[in-house]
């Protein structure tokens, strides 16, 4: 009966939309009162999950991604598309998913993503002769690639949760995000076949070498960063300091860089990762109250006496994940349920990173659907859109991403073969 009034409360919070961190921390709280543990406990169980170093690289990649969107960078990787992909019929379609994947090697967030080129991109299309919806929902979409490749925050929290090596869970993103990128290619090609009313927007020799010397520098920051982890040179903690010292340094040589910038970028990563760690210390208190309730221990009797093959497990993961991420922040999700899911994917031979990519996939999908989908609200604020307009754009989208999340769940070896071929 606790645990149903646990639950209860938990659910009417985040109906009415009480943060996340919030909505978890004050019913487990009241419980552990009820259950006679003190404060002080329920506090330091919860100051506990908060205590891991690998967690220290979530803030500093924060940074680097907020202090790359303020020094222009995602500028002068649009540029650069453009360039390249001008001349081709409906060239910025393709140039909105190459300039994210390309923004992706130092964002890890969705929403810096979004927030970055939502303002670039959607008004840019339009003048070519895409729609509003269709240039908003693969804008949209196309955020998904930052927290899917590597340097990825939800995969340094879950690599934290499930200690499991970071590298590694990195390494087994690339192709993953890369697959979801090309899934995103061909929707763009099948829509430019349909338009023949769509321009080009050429650009001459001189443009292209020019946009070319501009990319160099960032180009180089995923190559120090991740060829710094993957090479073992750097932890993933290391890397992200050096690769926030990186673009700091190309702000200021660029002088797109100034010191209110800075100070802005530093405001926004405080705010953003004091969020997270609400969400972490919360989330870590709620985890405690689960297992002291043997919710784990009843959820894997469950699962394995009426599962009976690891397709069948993940399909059933994939379903409750993307219904949770609909309504939960993905942070607070990979708190809650690796703890209880891991276990049950171990046992049913499921490889931990394998396990992890498919689910923040999963839970990034949730990201564009509502009625919590982050990325959903900042175009809305971005664009100045309503979010029920925003989303209209985005559901043809989801048909791709849910074909590329199969395809991970029925051919593991997509994501194991980068962090086997690293020696991981």
């Amino acid at each position: 009966m606790s645990l149903l009034l646990l639950a209860v409360a938990i659910a009417i919070l985040l109906i009415i939309r009480v943060p996340v961190g919030l909505a978890f921390l004050g019913p487990s709280l009241m419980y552990m009162l009820m259950s006679g543990n003190s404060p002080g406990f329920a506090m330091r169980i919860a100051a506990e999950g908060t205590a891991s170093f690998p967690l220290l690289a979530v803030p500093l990649f924060i940074l680097l991604g907020t202090l790359a969107n303020y020094a222009g960078i995602a500028d002068r990787i649009f540029d650069f598309a453009l360039a390249l992909l001008g001349r081709v019929r409906g060239s910025l379609g393709y140039v909105n998913v190459a300039s994210s994947v390309g923004f992706a090697w130092m964002s890890g967030s969705a929403l810096a993503d979004s927030a970055a080129l939502g303002k670039i991109m959607v008004p840019a299309m339009q003048k070519t002769g895409y729609n509003r919806g269709f240039s908003t929902g693969l804008t949209a979409s196309a955020a998904l690639i930052s927290p899917t490749m590597p340097p990825s925050i939800p995969a340094v929290i879950f690599a934290s949760v499930a200690t499991v090596s970071t590298g590694a869970l990195f390494a087994a993103s690339v192709l993953p995000a890369l697959l979801l990128a090309a899934a995103l290619l061909v929707t763009v090609y099948l829509y430019v076949r349909k338009h023949s009313e769509l321009k080009k927007s050429p650009r001459s020799a001189k443009e292209i070498k020019a946009a070319s010397l501009r990319v160099i520098g960032p180009i180089l920051a995923p190559v120090i960063i991740l060829g710094g982890i993957l090479g073992g040179f750097f932890t993933p903690t290391e890397a992200a300091a050096i690769g926030v010292l990186y673009i700091l340094a190309l702000g200021f040589i660029y002088r797109t860089l100034s010191f209110k910038g800075v100070l802005n970028a530093l405001r926004e990563t405080a705010v953003t990762t004091g969020s997270i760690m609400l969400i972490i210390a919360a989330a870590s208190l709620l985890g405690w109250v689960l297992s002291r309730e043997q919710v784990p221990q009843n959820l894997a009797d469950f699962m394995t006496s009426n599962i009976s093959s690891p397709i069948l497990f993940l399909l059933a993961v994939n379903v409750l994940l993307i219904i949770l991420g609909a309504f939960i922040d993905a942070t607070a999700v990979i708190l809650i349920t690796v703890p209880v899911l891991l276990p049950i994917a171990v046992e049913f031979g499921v490889d931990p990173v394998h396990f992890g990519v498919i689910m923040i996939l999963n839970l990034m999908i949730g990201l564009l659907t509502p009625p919590v989908g982050s990325v959903l609200f900042v175009m809305s604020s971005v664009l100045r859109t309503p979010v029920e307009t925003v989303f209209k754009g985005v559901a043809p989208f989801l048909i791709p991403m849910v074909l590329v999340l199969l395809l991970l769940t029925f051919v593991p070896a997509i994501v194991t073969f980068v962090p086997n071929l690293l020696g991981f």
